[in-house]
């Protein structure tokens, strides 16, 4: 389903721990790391959208999340012509996206990076908010980035520390260098 532009409708999702850390997985099979996203069926209002591409990509449920905030209009992409299908070159130019901004309220063991049949991601980690995007595909970045900042006003504020780290204790100082979490083994 695409726009009489070229572009297929699209949700975005950055996923926040009671941290503020942002969700990061790992394609599969790849060394780019992304945020949750996908397709807007025919018939689904973006909200939908958003709820079953969070259930398919990292297993979690309504119940599981609070809705943040939400971009006003959509944030489009080009994506380059090597990455198009041929059949499909002319037609697709790329993905418009709305991005949801989502705050976990449950564990995060509560992740679950084989809740479908054809998994999205291989790991995944938690990251500060505001990291390099290298790692992410190139095309990508600029959405990322006016996805990040239109959304950064809605931060939550972090809960409290109730307890003190060791020194040497914690997140990795350097971007996505290893993974933090791995898949559950599938059921």
């Amino acid at each position: 389903m695409l726009d009489r532009d070229g572009f297929r409708p699209n949700v975005g999702i950055i996923l926040l721990n009671q941290k503020n850390q942002v969700f990061w997985g790992k394609r599969i099979r790849t060394h780019s790391w992304q945020f949750p996203q996908g397709g807007i069926d025919r018939g689904e209002t973006p909200e939908q959208a958003m709820y079953r591409e969070l259930q398919e990509e990292v297993g979690l449920l309504a119940e599981h999340v609070r809705v943040v905030a939400r971009t006003r209009d959509w944030l489009r992409y080009e994506v380059p012509d090597r990455y198009i299908r041929k059949d499909a070159r002319g037609h697709y130019k790329g993905q418009k996206q709305i991005w949801f901004l989502l705050q976990l309220v449950v564990p995060d063991h509560a992740l679950n990076l084989r809740a479908s049949t054809h998994p999205e991601f291989d790991a995944w980690r938690w990251n500060d908010y505001w990291v390099p995007l290298e790692s992410v595909v190139e095309f990508k970045r600029g959405v990322y980035e006016l996805a990040l900042t239109e959304l950064s006003r809605y931060l939550p504020r972090p809960e409290p520390r109730t307890r003190f780290l060791r020194q040497g204790s914690g997140a990795s100082d350097g971007f996505l260098d290893a993974p933090q979490h791995h898949p559950s083994p599938p059921h």
